[in-house]
């Protein structure tokens, strides 16, 4: 063990020795697109927001707060039902007394109620911690006496007060967030591309993503947050515009989402290896960096562009309607809520067709292009009769993606196993009922049934479902599906070839292992809670369940996850 920890020193004076001579010295400067260097340096940065310069480090100014015996109140983004009694419920727009952060996922509180715990991705802090609550006087400390109770009803009255609290917070935290970016690009990319024996071009961009061209565009959106901040008076800034302005440039953060956890992969198979360790940390001392490891660093836009809508929203609350900006911090705020709906539902698209990649190589005699070729979610699936031209009917198992409808046939013996049969394009047809009773077109008696008509080849298809409300979510999920495909044209939805070819490699890859009879998982199982030391003995360990809304997706999703890949776990082969 002791010559082990000599040799991890050994290699870390080495690695800084080694990356100094690439030119580890180098000026630091942050320079702007017109050459010149920003006004305020990483020493002023950690005396203006010790707290705020660690990434993910607010639950640390959490813990910091509360033992320095502030008291701190987080608001409810969502509602929370539970019936678990160490659960915490609340309703969207609660608010709740922090008491202890110290896990990433489940924070102890206290409302009107009770104490118990609550998860920390459903709440967002307040930035004017002063202002009293209006719906939990019940949850102030008796302690407190009157001369604190007044201070605070005077500061929670001054609305321009509150204003330039929130003005001042975007400022610091988009400053700060300049500087970690700053950190990525010279301290971590420049010193990797000199090291070409230990990182291919493809392995950068893959850990790194479009970060640099996140940078760039940063410093010039800070640029002109900062003509428009008004030093002598915050309340009276006018920032609304810059987002405004800006916002189109935001989608480059998608990119960088999506990609985030296949770098979280590639980065954590590097550090199994002692020379890369060492060589980041390496590249953090000469940087003069804080104390974090690189993964916290990358973590920092994904965090960020979820947190505009929040800090908007939060200025929005305190700025009054004849407040010559109020107009365009509403619409920038809506503007950038809508960019991270974008990322969110691109993420959750990705997600989606690692799901459509897997289920498409457990399909037995599959013929034609993959079904990512044109699609990326499904929409619906069931069973259904199609009936021919001849009267023959057929049982066959549907799934309906975006663009197209794809037919299979259960094997005789194993029910599991699933056969090609065809697909119909529906971008060219029409849905239309079918009244029971004998159907013209075929000559048969019907019973709930439907038809899909293509307009261009007037090829007609008839369904016959078990039930009339079978027949009736099959219909409401072709209109569905076309009121989708439509969605995604307007809001730029588009998987790149590039992921779908991904996607369906990982799948195969997959399914030659467990053929094979080897374990594979392309996706990294999710962290185990950690357990907590108990609070004055009255509780035990955090909850045992996951909080449904991750820490990612902190504005509303436009649409909610699909409830029908359950059934691909029974009708798909070759199950574990």
């Amino acid at each position: 063990m002791v010559a082990r920890g000599a040799m991890a020193r050994f290699w870390s004076l080495e690695s800084l020795q080694m990356v100094a001579a690439d030119g580890g010295t180098e000026s630091s400067a942050l320079v702007d697109d017109n050459g010149s260097e920003e006004d305020y340096s990483y020493e002023e940065l950690c005396q203006a927001a010790p707290r705020y310069l660690q990434p993910g480090g607010e639950q640390l100014a959490i813990n910091e707060l509360i033992s320095d015996g502030t008291v701190v109140y987080a608001e409810a983004l969502w509602d929370h039902v539970t019936m678990d009694d160490q659960e915490l419920g609340f309703k969207a727009g609660d608010v709740i007394r922090v008491l202890e952060a110290s896990n990433k996922d489940w924070w102890w509180g206290r409302n009107e109620d009770k104490e118990a715990w609550f998860p920390a991705s459903f709440v967002r802090l307040r930035v004017n911690q002063e202002e009293v609550p209006e719906n939990c006087s019940n949850i102030q400390d008796e302690e407190q006496d009157s001369d604190t109770s007044k201070h605070r009803q005077k500061i929670a009255e001054n609305r321009d007060q509150m204003r330039t609290n929130v003005i001042q917070e975007i400022m610091k935290t988009e400053r700060v967030y300049i500087k970690h970016l700053k950190d990525i690009c010279e301290g971590y990319i420049r010193q990797c591309r000199k090291h070409t024996g230990m990182f291919t071009t493809a392995q950068l961009s893959t850990i790194f993503g479009n970060i640099e061209d996140i940078y760039k565009f940063q410093r010039k959106f800070l640029k002109d947050l900062e003509k428009q901040y008004n030093k002598e008076e915050p309340h009276l800034s006018e920032i609304g515009s810059c987002f405004l302005q800006h916002q189109e440039g935001f989608a480059i953060y998608s990119e960088y989402c999506n990609n985030h956890p296949s770098a979280c992969i590639e980065l954590s198979r590097l550090m199994k290896q002692g020379k890369y360790r060492h060589f980041f940390e390496a590249c953090r001392l000469l940087q003069q960096m804080i104390d974090i490891a690189i993964d916290g660093f990358l973590l920092t836009p994904v965090q960020k562009i979820c947190k505009y809508p929040l800090q908007l929203a939060e200025l929005l609350k305190y700025t009054t309607q004849e407040h010559s900006d109020y107009s365009n911090i509403k619409a920038a705020y809506e503007a950038m809520k809508n960019v991270a709906c974008l990322i969110n539902e691109r993420k959750r698209r990705l997600e989606s067709i690692d799901k459509i990649a897997r289920w498409q190589v457990s399909i037995v005699d599959w013929e034609g292009p993959d079904v990512l070729a044109r699609s990326s979610e499904l929409i619906h699936s069931g069973e259904l009769t199609k009936i021919s031209k001849q009267g023959k009917s057929q049982q066959r198992t549907f799934f309906l993606f975006d663009h197209q409808l794809v037919f299979c046939k259960k094997d005789l013996l194993r029910r599991d196993i699933l056969y090609y049969k065809d697909r119909i394009d529906m971008d060219e047809t029409e849905i239309v009922d079918t009244e029971d009773g004998r159907d013209r077109d075929f000559n048969i008696n019907v019973k709930n049934a439907f038809k899909i008509i293509n307009r261009t080849t007037e090829e007609v298809h008839l369904f016959c479902a078990k039930k009339q409300e079978d027949k009736k979510r099959w219909m409401e999920a072709c209109e569905n599906e076309r009121r989708r495909v439509r969605e995604d044209k307007e809001m730029g939805m588009e998987i790149s070839e590039n992921q779908k070819k991904q996607a369906m490699q990982n799948a195969r890859k997959s399914r030659q292992g467990k053929i094979k009879g080897v374990s594979y998982n392309g996706c990294p199982l999710p962290p185990l809670h950690q357990t907590l030391h108990p609070l004055h003995q009255r509780h035990i360990t955090v909850p045992t369940s996951v909080p449904q809304q991750q820490v990612f997706a902190l504005a509303e999703p436009k649409r909610k996850p699909s409830l029908f890949w359950h059934t691909f776990n029974k009708l798909t082969p070759f199950k574990k």
